[in-house]
């Protein structure tokens, strides 16, 4: 049973860094894309990818806690609400992409600039989260 346990912490971990690794590929699309039908192409087939990552991270630690017996503890309800709220950043973000036109550059360079900070939330929650569990 430990192995099985010790094998699903590993798993988690990678799961996590994949979720940052989709993050910080999103963030140099973002920053390379010169045309928004191009963007909106990468994201359309790379969203799926990202979500499957984010699908895992939360599945691994369901497991996890099941292997726990349930136990809430404050970092467990913390990455719950932490998961929670990656989702709804994400959300928000294909939403906004959604409502721009493929000729409108000036709505494109808002969206630009909104979705770094969503990016940058979501990477600087997850690393923290990642740091505290490291440490304790």
């Amino acid at each position: 049973m430990n192995e099985m346990y010790n094998m699903g912490i590993v798993t988690h971990y990678y799961g996590v860094v994949a979720v940052i690794g989709v993050i910080v590929l999103n963030l140099y699309k973002l920053y390379s894309a010169k045309s928004i039908v191009d963007y909106k192409r990468f994201n359309s087939l790379f969203n799926p990818i990202g979500s499957t990552f984010i699908g895992s991270v939360i599945f691994t630690g369901v497991l996890m806690m099941a292997a726990k017996h349930l136990d809430f503890t404050i970092p467990n309800i913390l990455m719950i609400i932490i998961a929670i709220y990656v989702i709804v950043l994400e959300v928000k973000r294909s939403k906004k992409l959604k409502f721009i036109r493929n000729d409108d550059l000036e709505k494109f360079a808002l969206y630009k600039i909104e979705v770094y900070k969503l990016l940058s939330i979501q990477t600087i929650l997850i690393v923290l989260i990642s740091a505290w569990m490291l440490v304790i």
